[in-house]
């Protein structure tokens, strides 16, 4: 598998390839790349955000498939807008780390976390419905023979 992200625009400047282990200057020592070989999903992060950073960011990803190369790729790309630090807090709590740094995730087409609990907690209903209920089936039946 390779991975390589661009900038700007869908045809910019690369600024990171796997498979050439290439790393554009800008982002030097600043870039870091969370997947290895054999995981099914990434991220890629930029530590200390500088203005010129704000941009529009393009993933491709290349698989040798046994059908042969397949391609997946990002032509909307994922925007990275980039806010100045506020001096007031509303709460602590919402703070996510004690160290500002800001990732990048293609999220487009993944599911909402919520919606996967709400999902499973169905499921385990549904699953405790159908073998709870003949379950009492069958020890009223065991009851009324036995009468």
């Amino acid at each position: 598998m390779s991975i390589a992200w661009r900038w700007k625009v869908f045809f910019g400047e690369v600024i990171y390839n796997s498979t050439l282990l290439f790393l554009h200057e800008h982002f030097k020592g600043r870039l870091i790349m969370n997947w290895t070989q054999g995981q099914t999903s990434g991220v890629l992060r930029i530590l200390n955000l500088k203005a010129n950073d704000q941009s529009t960011y393009f993933s491709r990803i290349f698989l040798q498939a046994t059908e042969g190369m397949k391609l997946w790729q990002s032509r909307a790309g994922t925007k990275l807008i980039i806010h100045a630090l506020s001096t007031t807090m509303a709460s602590p709590s919402i703070i996510p780390s004690a160290v500002p740094t800001a990732g990048l995730e293609n999220t487009r087409g993944q599911r909402n976390p919520s919606l996967l609990n709400l999902g499973a907690m169905v499921g385990m209903v549904m699953a405790k419905v159908v073998v709870i209920i003949p379950l009492y089936g069958w020890v009223i039946f065991l009851w009324w023979k036995q009468r």
